[in-house]
């Protein structure tokens, strides 16, 4: 219910919502929690394993019950938090995990059959009979999974990606966040300060402190704006911080879409911070005594925000159990507000009143009533047990510091006895510092001036001159709590209200001998929902740690791993939707090439050109078929800006290049171009490519498209552990040069005709590399050939490239000639023979790809002493042969496998595999390059090809891997 004269939002305009149907009013700034509280609804939701209900426990982001979903169709997004929705007009929100509603749900017939359902019973009930797994068990595990459910339709929202770097990033602004930014802004530290509530202010906006002599929510808009108008600060509302990652790399997610439906939905961002400071202030802990999880049972903290903040009572009588004096703060403010308390029940016997209400001292709750909303509860203290008729108790067993993220490297927290929970262990996060309640600093003054010294400590880290900052004047009470984990007593204690676990399914646990943390996680699913545990987490941990006999921190915690909260995948990979979410890499023609009708196809992350088609082409085959033509008889363009390109500079770098290839490199000339091959340690090939020398100590090296990167990390591997006695420096520069292929026929006409200064065969020999020009741009040029015709590949810096392409295929549709895509270019170099990764795949050594003799016995590299191991130059193992069919319609498919005729096709007779196939427009028939048992010396013989998948069987002839120009005297020519 509303309480009159409460709440910031008290004089907000109405907001229309519905929920389940019903339609609502509530106020603009509600949460959907606080308005669905406003309109005393209380059941909300369904528990996930036993479908018992549940209404809201929380304020914030770690609510386990109150999960909704919001919208239909391809909008449809389920397992939404209602204690941070903000309401908005026209918002649907429904119930989910239950059928056919939420007040009669038919499996709420499990919290009937609990009895059978423990903890870890489908590790036993479904393993037998063992057909009945995938005919039965599964299905009915599988439709019953879950809580919220997707559409099934394509998501039509928009999502963002962004990134940001700062000397700063403070996380929460609470009154430690906001004294930290305020002392690091003065320094003229850049700042980022993020806050995953809708506004700053943290607790101050729950509580009725004061700060300065003003009102809490009052002291931090104030602060708020004199940070907002700095340039050096970022103000970052409604984004929480979920992840911290190396190199002071942290994952954000910033919510937007609901506040206007022109803006993404929600924006992912990835900030870089030389300095960061946790203020992501604590979270209150449950209390587990029988039924405890009834509609109508809140934390305390949780009362108090909707009282303070949103102006709602959550009930009209409420009662309070506790076992620290927190909560009784939640008594005084309900009083003030004219809202009736039935009693406080505090489980210390010498608690004390703090003002005009009923106190029960050394009292516990034993029982609860009320299905659908609490309507009574049962206190056993020193003269007996009584009832308290009660809608609405607010329980509290503590605060837990926020220490999530600092474990996110895989550090621990440490118990601290002083606050009966765990604090971040110093040095969890290279370069974080946590300050305020985060590392458990409890009073609004404490937290204030943690946040300062935690600020100045960080300037001068940075550099810079910490300025003397005032704290200002705040409440400042001492913490007192004594330990209260369960309560004994006829009813289950629930410990996590998401996945239904109580406090016998760690007994069962412990009693099955999964007694680590990490195994009675796992075994009672405690701690695996949505909110991670942060409600559960201390209290399951000290219920084990009673059960074992051992003390807290012996037991340990669990893992903590982001994210912090639940993000969505499509937030993630924003901007990615339709596309995957791996990187999209580009070359400078791609749009030329899109213009050209050109289907793409992913290379590595490259998106390259299948082929280009013509109006009168109906298939691909029919276009790549001309397109090989076209380059056979007059010339072809081919974007190969996707090769690796890694510049090798030092006066050792040829003695590094002589090392990292198993062929020699520091006798190649200045302007000249040698094929190498590259092995991995174990003596099979990693990459194979060009590498020219463009000068006395500089090369650049040409990579396969797909071992771009493997090859650079091998080189940077080298260079630091290897060889650091080898002058030499390594670099990327792939990015800088677009490089094109002229081949065919007429490619040194093309050239000639774009050149300032023509070129032939005497002053540009085949394999030979040098500087060009044209119109005035200096560039590269390579006299290579990957299609065994006479071909170039001309390179120019990156920003030239897009119409470098135009008017290369302009000059080449003039001679008959123009751009082919990567399906002709495949042809082109199985014709001729060459190799790719479909070959070079990981299980293949010199000697199998016929390259034996490359690998040179007069120097040492990598690979070298490996490769010579008798298993790998054994005359049986599979070499690289080709295959044409005996018929010439015979069909040829990639990863058929080889027998000799009339065998019978299993393993045990397997002689090898195809690798790569295409259709040869030169040929007229199908060719394959595949690995043959002994293969060079079964040229001519015949082998059958079988492809049980595709259910074909042909029988093909045995031959050299170069069907084309075998004598390469048109590429030297």
């Amino acid at each position: 219910m509303r309480v009159a004269g409460r709440g910031f939002n008290r004089s907000a305009r109405a907001v229309t919502f519905t929920f389940d149907g019903q339609s609502y009013t509530g106020r603009a700034g509600d949460t959907l929690a606080a308005a669905l509280l406003a309109n005393d609804v209380r059941h909300v939701a369904r528990s996930f394993k036993y479908h018992r209900p549940r209404g809201v426990l929380t304020a914030g982001s770690e609510e386990p019950n109150a999960l909704v979903t919001v919208g239909v169709g391809p909008k449809q997004d389920p397992n939404i938090r209602a204690t941070t929705l903000e309401i908005y007009d026209g918002l649907a929100a429904r119930s989910q995990n239950a059928w056919p509603s939420l007040k009669h749900d038919a499996m709420a017939i499990n919290d009937l059959l609990s009895p059978f359902l423990s903890a870890g019973f489908y590790y036993k009930t479904f393993m037998w009979p063992k057909s009945f797994w995938e005919k039965l068990y599964e299905p009915v595990i599988r439709h019953a999974a879950g809580l919220g459910a997707l559409s099934g339709e394509t998501n039509q929202d928009t999502y963002e990606k962004a990134f940001a770097h700062c000397d700063v990033l403070i996380i929460g602004a609470g009154p430690a966040g906001i004294m930290a930014a305020v002392t690091a802004a003065k320094a003229g530290a850049d700042v980022i300060l993020t806050d995953e509530g809708t506004a700053f202010g943290g607790r101050l906006l729950c509580e009725t402190y004061d700060v300065n002599g003003r009102a809490g929510e009052e002291w931090a808009a104030q602060q708020l704006a004199g940070l907002s108008n700095k340039e050096n600060v970022r103000i970052m509302t409604r984004t929480t911080v979920t992840g911290a990652y190396d190199q002071g790399t942290f994952a954000a997610l910033e919510t937007v879409g609901s506040r206007n439906p022109h803006a993404p939905k929600e924006c992912f961002w990835r900030i870089v911070a030389k300095r960061s400071i946790l203020c992501a202030g604590a979270l209150e802990r449950p209390i587990a005594f029988p039924n405890n999880d009834r509609p109508g049972i809140m934390l305390a903290s949780a009362v108090r925000s909707y009282l303070n903040r949103f102006g709602v009572a959550p009930g009209e009588a409420v009662t309070i159990f506790a076992n620290n004096d927190d909560a009784h703060r939640t008594a005084l403010d309900l009083i003030d507000a004219g809202v009736t308390v039935a009693c406080v029940i505090d489980s210390r016997t010498d608690a004390v009143a703090l003002g005009d209400y009923r106190l029960v001292a050394g009292g516990h709750v034993i029982a609860t009533k009320g299905r659908h909303g609490l309507t009574s509860i049962t206190v056993r203290d020193a003269s007996g047990t009584h009832d308290i008729q009660t809608d609405c108790l607010a329980m509290s067993g503590g605060w837990n510091p926020t220490v999530h993220l600092t474990c996110h490297m895989n550090a621990r927290p440490t118990w601290s006895d002083d606050i009966l929970s765990f604090v971040p262990t110093d040095g969890s996060i290279p370069n974080m510092l946590v300050a305020g309640a985060a590392r458990g600093v409890f009073s609004t003054l404490g937290c204030l001036a943690d946040g300062i010294v935690a600020a100045q400590d960080t300037i001068r880290e940075l550099g810079l001159t910490a300025p003397q900052i005032d704290t200002p004047t705040a409440e400042d009470s001492v913490y007192r709590i004594e330990p209260l984990w369960q309560v004994d007593g006829k009813g289950r204690k629930w410990l996590d209200f998401q996945n239904d676990v109580h406090v016998k399914d760690i007994a069962l646990a412990v009693q099955e001998n999964f007694r680590s943390v990490e195994h009675m996680k796992r075994y009672t699913t405690q701690g695996m929902a949505t909110d991670q545990g942060k409600n559960s987490n201390v209290v399951a941990l000290a219920v084990l740690a009673d059960a074992t006999g051992r003390g807290i921190p012996e037991t340990g915690t669990t893992t903590f791993r982001p994210p912090y909260v639940p993000v969505a995948i499509a937030a993630m990979g924003a901007v990615s939707q339709g596309h995957g979410f791996a990187p999209e890499r580009h070359t400078t023609s791609h749009k030329a090439t899109l213009d050209r009708g050109a289907p793409m196809m992913e290379a590595g992350l490259w998106y390259r050109p299948s082929y280009f088609p013509k109006p009168h082409e109906t298939t691909w085959l029919e276009a790549c078929n001309r397109e090989v033509a076209m380059v056979r008889n007059h010339v072809g363009i081919c974007d190969v800006s996707t090769l690796g390109k890694i510049d090798i500079a030092g006066p050792d770098a040829a003695a590094f290049l002589d090392f990292v290839y198993c062929n020699t490199f520091s006798t190649l000339k200045e302007n000249r171009v040698r094929y190498g091959l590259m092995l991995r340690e174990d003596g099979h090939v990693m990459d194979d490519g060009t590498t020219a020398r463009l000068g006395a100590n500089h090369y650049v090296m040409t990579t396969t498209t797909a071992a771009a990167g493997q090859v650079m990390k091998h080189l940077d591997w080298v260079s630091q552990a290897l060889r650091p006695d080898l002058d030499v420096r390594v670099a990327s520069v792939t990015e800088q040069w677009a490089q094109f292929a002229v081949a065919g026929p007429k490619a040194r006409d093309l050239l000639n005709s774009v050149l300032d200064r023509p070129i032939d065969d005497e002053n540009w020999p085949f394999m030979s590399c040098g500087p060009i020009d044209i119109e005035g741009v200096q560039g590269r040029l390579f006299r290579i050939s990957f299609s065994g015709e006479h071909a170039y590949e001309i390179v120019v810096p990156s920003r030239y490239g897009a119409s470098l392409f135009r008017l290369l295929t302009a000059q080449a549709e003039a001679m008959d000639g123009g751009p082919y895509g990567m399906e002709a270019l495949n042809v082109l170099r199985i014709e001729k023979g060459f190799i790719t990764h479909g070959e070079i795949h990981g299980r293949v050594t010199a000697s199998d790809i016929g390259f034996g003799r490359m690998v040179s016995q007069k120097k040492d590299c990598i690979g070298n002493a490996m490769s010579q191991r008798p298993g790998l130059l054994d005359p049986e193992r599979e070499q690289l042969v080709g295959l044409k069919p005996v018929e010439i319609t015979g069909k040829l498919t990639a990863g058929a496998h080889l027998f000799v005729d009339g065998a019978d096709a299993v393993s045990e007779n397997d002689q090898g595999y195809v690798t790569s196939v295409c259709y040869s427009p030169t040929l007229g028939h199908d060719i394959a390059q595949a690995f043959l048992k002994d293969g060079p010396n079964r040229h001519g013989d015949h082998i059958l090809l079988v492809d049980h998948l595709r259910d074909v069987q042909t029988l093909c002839e045995v031959c050299h891997p170069v069907f084309f120009d075998p004598t390469g005297g048109l590429a030297r020519g």
